[in-house]
């Protein structure tokens, strides 16, 4: 999480988010414009989908996981405690896994709010503070262990693990292994709906990297996405990626770059497709969070 001043927060927030201008790729919407959604949080994260394209959302410093109905566009409180959750996803039954920074653990909970702790330690050890986390299409999990210490943490704050690393996890032998050890600071994470490649955002480097992701959970073929790190991560289903912090990046593919989104705050930590149609981008940012309406869809 990068920290700005507050008098650029205040210079950023004197402008309105301008309008995309006819150049810009035709993923968005004709007509389209950033619109505020909601308001009144201390720092948004974790984006999630459900299967009703409803978003679940974490207001991290206030200890909250806040749902936001798509159908109607209200937010209500939706589990609180939440162990300061960071990164989120869904899996196929509906099970929100989250990463709690806040108590070092990997979280699984289940459509009734029962938490499950999935990773508490790791060779006697507290993990760092598990920061974004993807859901194979098999239902295993990977999920990165970066080190930003909060202000509000009243576990210990030093390094735990030997490294910042990636992390496979199996559902069934809830053993985590590390498949990415060269990493500086690996932050947002994402793969393919068909669950054959990974990208992993290492903010600390300001480098994306893509990897084959091979079925005993191994990670081969690191190769440079783009020279752009990031907090979150999001795809369409045209193959495009979408990378986060100031304002929405997008790459195509290839790793070039189609465009940026701006948006009128400090940072933007995390972005997902949302809706029924899978078609508003939802963007935490912050005190707020912000939709824009997409001609393309997320992929799923």
């Amino acid at each position: 999480m990068k920290k700005y001043s507050v008098p650029l927060l205040m210079f950023l927030a004197l402008f309105p988010s301008p309008l995309l201008s006819a150049a810009e790729p035709d993923i968005v919407a004709s007509g389209a414009k950033l619109e505020v959604l909601g308001e009144g949080y201390i720092f948004t994260e974790g984006p999630a989908v459900d299967a009703e394209g409803n978003v679940f959302f974490t207001d991290q410093p206030n200890d909250r996981i806040v749902k936001y109905t798509a159908a109607d566009g209200t937010f209500a409180d939706w589990m609180k405690p939440a162990g300061h959750c960071n990164g989120m996803r869904f899996d196929k039954a509906g099970n929100l896994f989250a990463c709690a920074d806040g108590l070092n653990q990997l979280w699984s909970i289940a459509p009734d709010k029962k938490v499950t702790v999935l990773v508490e330690d790791i060779g006697g050890k507290l993990l760092n503070g598990p920061n974004d986390v993807w859901v194979r299409p098999d239902g295993n999990l990977y999920f990165t262990d970066p080190l930003y210490a909060r202000e509000y943490w009243t576990r210990d704050k030093a390094m735990q693990q030997p490294g910042k690393y990636v992390y496979y996890f199996d559902v069934k032998t809830r053993k985590p292994v590390p498949v990415a050890l060269d990493l500086k600071e690996p932050n947002g994470i994402m793969g393919t709906p068909d669950g054959k490649r990974l990208y992993v955002a290492d903010i600390g480097d300001r480098k994306t990297w893509s990897y084959t992701v091979n079925a005993d959970g191994s990670l081969t073929d690191k190769t440079l996405f783009c020279e752009m790190g990031s907090d979150g991560m999001a795809l369409d289903a045209e193959g495009n990626l979408y990378l986060t912090g100031k304002g929405v990046t997008v790459f195509d593919r290839t790793g070039a770059k189609l465009m940026n989104i701006p948006v009128p705050e400090g940072w933007t930590g995390n972005v997902t497709f949302a809706g029924k149609d899978r078609q508003l981008l939802f963007i935490t940012a912050s005190r707020k969070v912000y939709g824009l309406k997409m001609r393309v869809k997320g992929a799923y």
